[in-house]
């Protein structure tokens, strides 16, 4: 239950409880630890909100039965602070607190803890508190379940409100308890089957009684498995509906509305429900518990067998260390004896890296190494610990034979375009459908036509390019024309297309021969153009 209601908080609420265990992380956690313990005691006694006065004189108490007691040098008042800071207790200014005029003007502050205050000091306390030796698991606790369930469908038949809610809470809550255990308890098992590499006396000391708790709990429950799902299966018949309500009713939480109420139980009976009862072809947890002890005792008799094989070897982790450690003590120098661990434990010297970030602006010059970001480092620099050149240029190496290669392609593509121009200039741009090549030289021309095309009077004129072996002109026309090429239709509105050809020019100022019997000045604009054009093709 506890872990679904903690799936349901956004990330600002977590945010908020987890700075409730900010005086873990300080460094003087154990002079804050002692101040909630004090605080603790004082709430024993029922004395709910304490000054600083009454914290120290608790403390002070808790110091004759405690030597790790801290002292605190005036600075108690600051500790109360900066946990009413952090949320673990609440502050109040009480002045019925001042006996004088000196105390009324003094700040006299109350502290009380907080409701999740008060959560996460129990939390801590708990977790300092946890020990190995307590975790096993309880298999007189099936035959209580078996007895609330069946007291739990007669209270529901008879309509026993009140029974309903106490049979249904003891159930759940015996059920976490349960839950709790057993988790506990494989966690522990897989630390001792771990830990007991290096000292398995431990373990040998205790593993019968381990072996016997564990078949015992599995016996225990393949004989009540079966008769606690039937169990759950008769509640169920007895009215499941009203079961529920009858506990929502009964139910005394102020804080909790109805809806809510009856929401909660019928979650807590889901969960009751999967320990015992099987779903479809998905076992119940129960089942489950009674599969991961199997494997566990399973794990248990092959560490012991491992152990004893060890023994009897006479090698084992144990022997191993001691032979170590005496060869390093007979090792003639401390050199030698830092190179005999370094090898036996694959020590390395540390080797510190740095670089800049690209962006320096973004890491703040107080942010230590740990919390800075990481830049990239490169692998001559991890291995070596030389940053990386770039070296002796490589020399420029010929090849003649790719760069004739490269002559001989651009040529036939010059000269394919040349045939093409040739076709163009005798059969012209209409009537007939252009090939790929023809196609392609068209094109061209009329985009360095379009290039040159002049505004006069706010309208588009005529526009001419050239190349090397044909010149194009664009003159105006009304219909506009369409040129049919392999590819499909290309349409020139406004335009149509002339094409002529065209004599390379030999000299300055000499004059270039059209065909169709005109003439133009090499000097022109279209034709300065169309040259310079046809000079960077050559």
């Amino acid at each position: 239950m506890a872990d679904r209601r903690a799936l349901d908080l956004d990330s600002l609420a977590i945010s908020d409880r987890f700075r409730l265990f900010n005086f873990t992380r300080r460094d003087d956690h154990v002079a804050y630890l002692w101040v909630l313990r004090a605080m603790d005691r004082l709430r024993e006694v029922h004395q709910v909100q304490v000054d600083a006065g009454e914290v120290q004189a608790a403390l002070n108490e808790l110091a004759r039965l405690h030597d790790e007691v801290p002292t605190f040098d005036g600075n108690l008042r600051d500790r109360l602070d900066a946990l009413y800071e952090d949320g673990v207790v609440h502050r109040f200014d009480d002045a019925s607190r001042a006996g004088n005029l000196v105390r009324y003007r003094n700040r006299q502050s109350v502290y009380q803890f907080s409701e999740l205050g008060y959560w996460a000091y129990t939390s801590v306390e708990g977790l300092l508190a946890a020990r190995i030796q307590d975790a096993n698991l309880s298999r007189l606790v099936f035959s209580d379940i078996l007895e609330d369930l069946k007291a739990l469908a007669a209270a529901n038949r008879a309509g026993e409100g009140e029974q309903v809610y106490r049979r249904l809470s003891r159930l759940d809550s015996v059920m976490e308890d349960m839950g709790r255990r057993s988790a506990h308890f494989h966690v522990t098992l897989g630390e001792i089957i771990r830990s007991t590499d290096a000292s398995p006396e431990t373990f040998l000391r205790h593993k019968n009684a381990l072996l016997t708790h564990m078949s015992e709990f599995m016996a225990e429950l393949d004989r009540y498995l079966p008769r606690l799902a039937t169990a759950v299966r008769d509640v169920e018949a007895s009215g499941l509906a009203s079961l529920l309500d009858r506990a929502a009713a009964a139910d005394e939480r102020p804080f909790v509305d109805r809806h809510e109420r009856l929401e909660d139980w019928r979650r807590r009976w889901s969960a009751l429900r999967a320990w015992f009862a099987p779903e479809g072809s998905q076992e119940s947890r129960a089942g489950e518990l009674r599969n991961a002890t199997r494997i566990a005792v399973s794990g248990v008799i092959a560490l012991l067998r491992q152990i004893s094989e060890a023994q009897r070897g006479g090698v084992n982790r144990a022997t191993q260390l001691r032979h170590l450690a005496e060869w390093v003590w007979n090792a003639p120098d401390e050199g030698a004896a830092h190179a005999l661990m370094g090898a036996a434990f694959n020590l390395r010297s540390a080797r510190h890296l740095g670089a800049a970030h690209e962006d320096a602006e973004q890491i703040s010059p107080r942010a230590t190494w740990w919390d800075a970001p990481g830049v990239e480092v490169s692998v001559t620099l991890f291995r070596s610990g030389k940053a990386p050149t770039p070296g002796v240029p490589a020399p420029v190496r010929g090849n003649p034979g790719a760069r004739a290669a490269l002559r001989r392609e651009q040529a036939g593509q010059r000269a394919a375009e040349r045939e093409a121009a040739g076709h163009l200039t005798d059969l012209g741009a209409y009537g007939r459908v252009l090939d790929e090549s023809e196609t392609r030289v068209l094109l061209k021309l009329m985009t360095r036509a379009l290039e040159g095309r002049t505004v006069v009077a706010g309208r588009l004129k005529r526009g001419s390019g050239a190349d090397d072996a044909v010149m194009i002109r664009l003159v105006p026309s009304d219909t506009g024309s369409a040129v049919r090429t392999a590819q499909g239709l290309l349409h020139l509105p406004g335009f149509r297309v002339e094409l002529a050809g065209r004599t390379p020019v030999t000299g300055p100022g000499a004059r270039s021969e059209t065909g169709s019997g005109t003439r133009a000045k090499a000097g022109s604009k279209a034709g300065s153009e169309a040259g310079s054009e046809a000079g960077g093709g050559r």
